[in-house]
């Protein structure tokens, strides 16, 4: 049965959580999103309409004593907080006739801008039109107006304000009361930060904007587990968001902000390495962990494909992230406690997803537990579940040496190597040089292929290269369309690609293929393996680059999905019934940039628990100099690298007590704090303050 964590365990993790040190101050601070108090004021008018005087008086410094005033009915005013916030409405009602009424609606999208209608958050339905408007309590109240918990609305960017009668309202002090981070005192209190211009594009500054953007999409997916989405929603319209999101206390990683508000380990897949990078805050994913172990079937050891309230059943797939979610908080926290309290459970529903395996040595997937992302084909042999099941083998067999079961240890590393003997035999397509969905179809899927890569299913650099390169097939202007799912462009997968884009970018350069003098090239990788700018150049500003600048969207946080032409259509007619407005704009499995780029820019990655044996790897990809870190309970990690002529200089530093590794790209001497480093490909390092610096040799003109 599930294992409740203990009270001492949960004020360790609070307090582990908020005895943070903050990241050093600097020029990348202005694009940190999240606000500077729990209170955000409208930022402009985005429009009115019928009578209405004053509007401007409730934006910004005015907003506090200005009055604005609506009379006659169904007279407007939209007003644009910004960005995406989320929270508990307030207002002022300074004057009001016995029979004034007021309503509210919501939306993040500008496209859904309605004085009758909210974006739908609660169900989807084709008319759009399920979570209608609030209404308030009538008569109308001189004072403060200010919603309930379930009344708030978990993401929004523009609140509309409507007379619903011929009264004349007057009112004055709009505002949210932002309600997700609950634990947190300070939102712009972040533990790691990010920096690099790139002049090969018009925003100099996107790849940092991209970076704060990930972290502040995940503090808004951070909820109180008492303020989940209801489920079922209410009847005949309308929301709640005060629903319980598992058994336990304090904060969940979730999804989104404004939907579905649920635990989905999937998600946690790229979320959790946000919350790492950003905030090193690890207890709302070990929460979220929690729930979906709770979610245990006592029989089976099958594990739920979310948490409650939704409580959907039905994914291998995400059984398999659920362990493998295990893992990694396990890794950026060494919290072993955690791992513990959960082990049997842990055990049970791997050995359920073992039971699957035939004698392909492949898990054969039944229709029961064939969803996933939203993908199609998920059941019989499929590549992308059984590159997870991989996966769970390799961290559950770390997990079991750490808690001193050797023979179980042994018995998950044996058979993963057998299932990736069994995936290389049976799913390789060597014509394509990718892998296939299954045996019995030639589409090569973008998750299978991406996680094959970036979980180590492949046998050889070759395949590595083969597949980064295959996948651009499917690039278009604004994202790879995802062939498992048609007409859909998917950050979730996407997430996972550019991390292995910028993976393959380790080739060491030589001095024949160093770097072209072209800026637009920069630094390139060797030939017919293509450029190590090519996921910068490419893939990040097609897809993400299209997230943060159209108008159909906020802004600030990141899309949930879009389609190949770019509408909100994303899983229109599979599972969302044709309603666009019912998409998230701010969910957190979009975020796989903020660490890629911490990852793989910096090239700071752990290889134990908290950072105790870490390597740091900087790919170059076309820039001129990157910095940045993130902190974990050992302390900071570290790494600002930059040209100086033809001379690359990499400072380091992490925490005393650690040890690790440093990879630079070249061939040529390294030189250690001013003295020449015995090794040219690896240097090993105790922890500490450290400067490299490693002549890179350039060619052409």
């Amino acid at each position: 049965m599930y294992h409740q964590v203990s009270h001492s365990v949960l004020i360790v993790l609070v307090i582990a959580s908020l005895c943070t040190c903050l990241a050093p101050h600097g020029s990348w601070d202005r694009f940190n999103l999240a606000p500077e108090s729990r209170t955000s004021q409208p930022r402009r008018i985005h429009s009115f309409g019928g009578d209405v005087h004053g509007q401007q008086n409730l934006v910004g410094s005015t907003n506090t004593s200005g009055i604005a005033t609506l009379s006659g009915k169904g007279s407007f005013v939209v007003l644009d907080f910004g960005q995406e916030v989320g929270g508990r409405v307030f207002l002022n009602i300074v004057k009001s006739h016995p029979h004034s009424t007021l309503s509210l609606s919501f939306t993040e999208s500008p496209q859904f801008i309605n004085p009758l209608l909210s974006d739908d958050s609660c169900r989807s339905v084709a008319t759009m039109d399920s979570d209608g408007v609030q209404s308030l309590p009538t008569p109308l109240k001189r004072g403060k107006f200010i919603q309930t918990i379930g009344e708030q609305r978990g993401g929004f960017r523009y609140l509309t304000i409507v007379t619903d009668s011929s009264g004349q309202v007057s009112i004055a002090g709009v505002g949210v009361e932002c309600t997700f981070m609950p634990h947190w005192d300070d939102l712009r209190a972040y533990t790691g930060y990010f920096f690099a211009k790139d002049s090969k594009l018009d925003d100099t500054d996107f790849l940092t904007r991209l970076w704060y953007a990930g972290a502040y999409t995940v503090q808004t997916n951070t909820i109180d587990s008492h303020q989940a989405r209801q489920f079922p929603c209410p009847l005949p319209k309308g929301w709640a968001n005060n629903d319980t999101g598992g058994p336990v206390s304090g904060p969940i990683l979730v999804d989104g902000a404004k939907r579905d508000r649920t635990v989905w380990p999937g998600d946690l897949g790229i979320s959790t390495h946000t919350e790492l990078v950003a905030l090193n805050d690890l207890l709302p994913s070990i929460n979220g962990i929690r729930v979906m172990f709770s979610t245990q079937d006592p029989i089976t050891g099958a594990l739920q494909y979310s948490g409650p309230p939704i409580n959907a059943k039905g994914s291998d797939a995400y059984i398999a992230w659920s362990l493998i979610g295990t893992h990694n908080a396990w890794l950026y926290t060494g919290d072993i406690e955690f791992v513990t309290s959960i082990w049997a459970n842990y055990t049970k529903a791997l050995a359920f997803l073992e039971s699957q395996v035939d004698e392909t040595g492949l898990m054969d997937v039944p229709a029961a537990f064939s969803q996933d992302w939203g993908r199609e084909g998920g059941q019989g042999h499929n590549s992308a579940a059984n590159v997870l099941l991989y996966r769970a083998l390799i961290t559950g067999s770390e997990l079991a040496s750490q808690l001193g079961d050797a023979e179980l240890a042994e018995t998950y590393i044996a058979n993963a190597t057998h299932l990736k003997e069994s995936i290389n035999r049976v799913l390789w397509d060597e014509s394509a040089e990718m892998y296939r969905d299954n045996e019995t179809t030639t589409l090569h899927p973008q998750d299978a292929n991406s996680l094959a890569v970036l979980f180590n299913v492949t046998q050889t650099q070759e395949q590595n290269e083969a597949i980064s390169e295959g996948l651009t097939q499917f690039w278009t202007d604004i994202g790879p369309v995802s062939p498992e799912l048609a007409d859909t462009i998917i950050p979730f997968v996407g997430g996972f690609e550019v991390h292995i884009s910028l993976s393959q970018s380790h080739i060491p350069l030589t001095s024949e293929f160093l770097i072209a003098a072209c800026a637009f090239h920069g630094w390139t990788r060797r030939e017919g393996v293509g450029s190590d700018a090519q996921s910068f150049d490419e893939l990040i500003p097609l897809k993400w680059g299209y997230m943060l600048t159209t108008n159909l969207s906020v802004h600030s946080t990141l899309l949930e999905g879009f389609t190949a032409n770019g509408s909100l259509a994303y899983r229109a007619s599979e599972g969302y019934n044709f309603d666009l407005s019912d998409i998230s704009h701010s969910h957190g499995w979009a975020t796989g940039p903020t660490s890629a780029l911490t990852f793989h820019v910096l090239g700071i990655t752990l290889t134990s628990p908290l950072g105790q044996t870490w390597s740091i790897a900087p790919i170059l990809s076309g820039l001129d100099a990157a910095e940045g870190g993130f902190e974990t309970g050992l302390g900071w990690f570290g790494v600002k690298w930059f040209m100086k002529g033809d001379e690359l200089i990499v400072q380091i530093n992490t925490p005393k007590g650690t040890s690790g590794v440093v990879k630079l790209p070249g061939s040529g001497p390294i030189q250690v704090d001013n003295q020449p480093a015995r090794a040219t490909q690896e240097i090993r390092l105790e922890g500490g303050v450290y400067n490299l610096t490693r002549s890179l040799v350039r060619v052409g003109n």
